[in-house]
């Protein structure tokens, strides 16, 4: 078999490339970032992809043009006045200063604050001084608050890409002598927008070689922010505080009726990160940006089909403007999109996206040398994020596949090619033997309920390729768990709710750590909120929270979960008496049916709570060894009317509670493994009343073992997502057994 495989080439390895090239049935060739196409191109019959940076990689424009440097906005640290004496505070201290530069020449009284932490008040501009430029830039405040702290919110300019300068950093590029600093430049300013403009032009006449323009991406950088010591000290995937510049902002003031102030940027020092709950001002920023690119993305775009090119976007670098659940995204006209992908929620996250005509993943490892060294080993972290990313393939597959960075690097390691070859047939195989088909899926709707809503489609924090956060752990685990099952999910906000979105929803779903956005924080203070989903449930929906859901301080309510009635627990937050908690733990119950037969599952929390009230050990009902792992935990959950089905370390793991017609259940954690994946779905069958039609899409008695059912074609994929060889049952309206080496999967027929 051969397609859909798009592969990264580079000259001075023509015999590697023809021989990959084969091995992995690639169609398409690409270059890499500081790389060029060799002249083998031509020759391979493939379709040519060619990266192409809007708003980087011409030093010369940028250097003879300062004034349309991208802008960004920072905080300084945070510094405590211990004394009556002037108090001096170095706004560079921390940052790396061949990266960002102090604008000291703007209007300070608009575009520099300096905040009072301890009252949270601005002080006004003739209370400070500034001096000093550069790395000593320094702001002087006379007459402080004594034990007040302060901090200096300032727009600077950014001199060096952060994504380019990320590369250089990781690929030794500083040893280089033909390596340059990129600076990046902004295309609002019409000089530059019509430079641009007339460098695409060019660019289209002077590759009539190239198919696909790939473009990385448009032209703003998520927030990407190095320290003084060139590594990574702040990076928000979703941020959006290099989008900023004079022009913008008075733009923005112009149309919307009023000025933003560097702290709706800075936002305390949380930057709007996707952990808090979206303000309006931000909300309308976005909403301002995202016009504005999708605008001038449409144009580039439209330049590349008048050549007779197929335009793509990388979601990733300067992907900020560009969001692509966002209404205006199916404007630009894009024929494609391209992301990296590093777990099943980034999978799905690509190829969930509409307006496009087709979706490719770039998987990992990356071919770079933090992963393809000498000693090294690449095929475990291979097989492990295959096995992840074929759960969402499974689902919604990627029309195609392929790999980022320097192929130079991993033909050294002949297990890590092999393998990748074997990968690229099974992948195609999803295509060819289902017929294009897409596998079916349970009548139950799942709703992800969150803050976010539909913007932000499985979207958590994806930095760094999908490492987790710790903060995140409650809400990415469901993701993770959802991207690679059979259900139809949607993802609907609190404004969603109160519209009445709850009709069209079988089970709603609340995850998340307390006053995140994932919860929803004080959302959860809004009387019509709670009230529509106790009667959603009441008449016969179902709910299940992880972490804590639903979780806000309410004045009156007496409950720290906001629907703790509904979900039959609360968390105990330290203000209860020595109040009887009586704990009644259910023998079985269908979510946890048939674990009992699996490996028992060492506890998961990391801090062992403690009640001081205890002077010695008290017996406890329910077992000591958990099936479910809820990682990091919660700590402290009480039951209020739940049955539980795991209670360790006197603190409510699981618990499902009828409530009227309905039915709720409770995760205290929901880290992705293959357990927990399991019991998600039988939770929400659970939750459901559809326990009875658990089979009708075939599942293995086995977690680790899944099950796709594709009644067109009368095929069964089976697929095993651990390293150990299972012999399973599988379940469904024709059941069968299966043997499955480590991470296999097969294709029966039923």
């Amino acid at each position: 078999m051969s397609g859909r495989v798009t592969l990264p080439i580079e000259n001075g390895m023509d015999d590697e490339i023809r021989q990959i090239a084969r091995l992995w049935g690639a169609d398409a060739v690409r270059n890499s970032d500081g790389t060029k196409l060799p002249p083998i191109t031509s020759e391979l019959g493939a379709k040519i992809y060619e990266t192409y940076f809007v708003g980087r990689g011409d030093n010369d424009w940028a250097y003879a043009h300062p004034q349309d440097r991208p802008q960004i906005f920072l905080m300084s640290q945070r510094c405590p006045a211990l004394g009556d004496e002037p108090l001096h505070i170095s706004v560079m201290d921390g940052y790396l200063d061949k990266q960002v530069e102090p604008d000291v020449q703007a209007d300070l009284q608009r575009y520099w604050q300096v905040i009072d932490r301890t009252t949270g008040e601005t002080l006004p501009s003739e209370k400070w001084s500034l001096a000093g430029r550069g790395a000593d830039t320094q702001v002087r405040i006379e007459k402080p608050a004594v034990g007040h702290v302060y901090t200096v919110d300032f727009l600077a300019w950014q001199n060096w890409d952060p994504v380019q300068m990320y590369n250089y950093i990781t690929n030794h590029w500083e040893d280089d002598p033909q390596r340059i600093r990129e600076q990046p430049y902004d295309i609002r300013n019409p000089e530059t927008w019509d430079y641009a403009q007339a460098h695409m032009d060019k660019w289209l006449k002077d590759h009539p070689h190239v198919d696909v323009v790939r473009f990385t991406t448009f032209f703003y950088q998520f927030t990407l922010v190095f320290n003084n010591r060139e590594k990574e000290k702040m990076v928000d995937w979703f941020g959006y505080l290099g989008s900023v510049s004079k022009l913008a902002l008075a733009e923005f003031e112009a149309k919307y009726g009023y000025a933003l102030a560097p702290e709706d940027f800075v936002d305390e020092g949380y930057y709007n990160s996707p952990f808090r709950l979206p303000r309006w001002q931000f909300l309308n920023w976005m909403e301002f940006l995202g016009e504005f690119v999708t605008e001038r993305a449409r144009i580039m775009v439209d330049k590349a089909h008048q050549y007779g090119k197929e335009a793509m976007m990388f979601l990733g670098d300067h992907w900020i403007g560009t969001e692509p659940y966002g209404d205006d995204f199916p404007s630009i006209g894009l024929d494609a999109v391209v992301g990296s992908v590093g777990s099943a929620a980034t999978c799905r996250m690509i190829s969930d996206i509409p307006g496009v005509k087709y979706h490719e993943g770039r998987f990992l490892p990356y071919f770079f040398p933090d992963v393809f060294f000498e000693g090294a080993d690449p095929v475990p972290e291979l097989e492990a994020r295959w096995s992840q990313a074929r759960r969402a393939i499974v689902r919604n597959p990627l029309d195609r596949m392929g790999y980022g960075g320097y192929l130079s690097l991993p033909v050294k390691f002949p297990k890590f090619v092999q393998r990748v070859s074997e990968i690229t047939d099974e992948f195609r195989s999803l295509h060819e033997v289902s017929g294009g088909a897409k596998p079916a899926v349970s009548s139950i709707k799942v709703a992800v309920l969150n803050a976010w809503g539909k913007k932000r489609s499985w979207m958590t924090s994806m930095v760094a390729h999908a490492k987790p956060y710790f903060q995140t752990y409650a809400y990415e685990g469901v993701l993770e768990s959802l991207a690679g099952l059979p259900f139809a999910v949607s993802f609907i906000n609190f404004d969603d709710v109160s519209r009445g979105a709850l009709a069209d929803v079988d089970v709603v779903i609340n995850a998340g750590q307390a006053n995140t956005a994932f919860s929803g924080g004080d959302f959860w203070a809004q009387p019509d909120i709670s009230a529509r989903i106790r009667e959603f449930v009441a008449a016969g929906g179902g709910f299940i929270g992880v972490g804590e859901p639903t979780a806000c301080f309410v004045p009156g309510s007496g409950t720290f979960f906001q629907l703790s009635d509904v979900l039959g627990v609360d968390q105990e937050v330290g203000w209860t008496l020595s109040t009887d908690r009586y704990v009644n733990v259910a023998d079985t119950n269908f979510i946890i049916e048939g674990f009992d037969a699996l490996d028992q599952r060492s506890r998961g929390r990391g801090l062992k709570e403690i009640n001081v009230l205890e002077l010695e050990p008290q017996p406890q009902p329910g077992p000591e060894q958990a099936l479910l792992d809820i990682g990091p935990g919660v700590g402290s959950i009480v039951p209020t009317g739940a049955q539980i089905l795991q209670f360790i370390d006197g603190s409510v793991d699981l618990g499902v509670h009828e409530y009227g017609q309905g039915r709720a259940v409770y995760f205290a954690g929901l880290p992705y493994n293959s357990v927990n994946s399991r019991l998600l779905h039988r939770a929400i069958y659970w939750a459901g009343h559809a326990e009875e039609r658990i089979a009708e899409n075939y599942f293995a008695d086995r977690p680790e073992v899944e099950v796709a059912f594709y009644p067109e074609v009368h095929k069964v994929f089976v697929y095993n997502n651990s390293d150990a060889a299972w012999t399973v049952n599988v379940m469904g309206p024709k059941p069968f057994q299966v043997a499955l080496g480590a991470r296999e999967s097969r294709w029966e027929t039923v």
